[in-house]
């Protein structure tokens, strides 16, 4: 083969490779643009409020007090930091991949359209609104689509619709009523211990069974409640005897502890907040199932 055949081939062999690249180069195609920095154009420390409405016009609204997130619409409960941290985190940050749409039929399609969503999120910064996030459905296994407002692209995102609900009593934090550091407990107003350089005694000051004490303080360090008793609820729970008082006073400071079963149902109110919250069986049988005369006198009696 002569040099000029062949060197006319691999003339022609850089003219295709350069006529590929053209025609597939990123930077090429409309519709492929690179990823945004993040669906809210903000930093999470700047978010001091944050509306979430579902597809069913339910909307929690949770507000920024110094560290913590509360909830107005109850009262001013605090919201699980956990759940808020994980939305703010997905929200805030930096997008992974490339849109997987940006027509306004896909808008409808997806369900992230301002008009047609499962997830409106609306943030404000300072008292002025600084993002409006839509989440409409979900292409897979933990992932949502997910579009900012104002911005045509749609992104497939790792989260969960579910975690980010429409319902206030659905962000309470579930550990609110918790007693970390138990320092004396009094149960119905007359079986009690109390910590003394380290050892559980009596109110007396004799030795009590440790087994039923570290079960006692053991409920108290992990109890959770199950969210807000509903509003009939309340009013009955309101005129009911509690089955169980416990006073119990930690570093923190002194609280009363009332438990309340109703039919299948358990319940819990605390003097720190007004309203009566749901228990689990199981929370409900670890309090009351303690042997409150091991607790206060291992010999049966105060």
């Amino acid at each position: 083969m002569s040099r000029t055949v062949t060197g006319g081939l691999l003339l022609l062999l850089l003219l295709q490779c350069g006529l590929l690249a053209a025609l597939y180069w990123p930077a090429s195609d409309p519709q492929r643009q690179a990823p945004a920095a993040a669906l809210a154009p903000v930093e999470a420390a700047a978010i001091d409020e944050i509306r979430i409405g579902d597809e069913h016009d339910n909307e929690a609204v949770l507000q920024r007090a110094g560290e913590h997130w509360l909830l107005p619409d109850l009262d001013g409960l605090p919201a699980d930091p956990d759940q808020v941290g994980k939305l703010l985190a997905v929200l805030t940050g930096r997008i992974s991949g490339w849109p997987v749409a940006q027509s306004g039929a896909a808008r409808q399609r997806f369900q992230v359209a301002d008009y047609l969503y499962q997830r409106r999120i609306a943030l404000t910064c300072g008292g002025a609104p600084c993002g409006e996030i839509y989440l409409g459905t979900s292409p897979g296994f933990r992932k949502v689509h997910a579009r900012s407002a104002g911005r045509e692209e749609i992104y497939s995102i790792e989260f969960n619709a579910f975690d980010a609900p429409g319902s206030p009593g659905a962000w309470l934090d579930p550990r609110l009523l918790q007693v970390r550091t138990p320092l004396r407990i009094t149960a119905d107003g007359y079986s009690s211990v109390q910590l003394r350089d380290g050892d559980w005694l009596s109110g007396r000051g004799t030795p009590v069974d440790a087994r039923e004490v570290l079960a006692l303080t053991s409920a108290l360090r992990s109890l959770q409640v199950d969210g807000v008793a509903g509003a009939d609820t309340q009013r009955d729970l309101s005129q009911a005897q509690a089955d169980l008082v416990l006073q119990v006073a930690g570093l923190g400071g002194e609280v009363t502890l009332e438990l309340y079963r109703l039919g299948d149902r358990h319940f819990i109110h605390s003097s720190e907040y007004p309203l009566f919250f749901r228990l689990s069986a199981y929370d409900y049988d670890r309090l009351t199932g303690i042997d409150l005369r091991l607790v206060s006198d291992p010999s049966g009696g105060d």
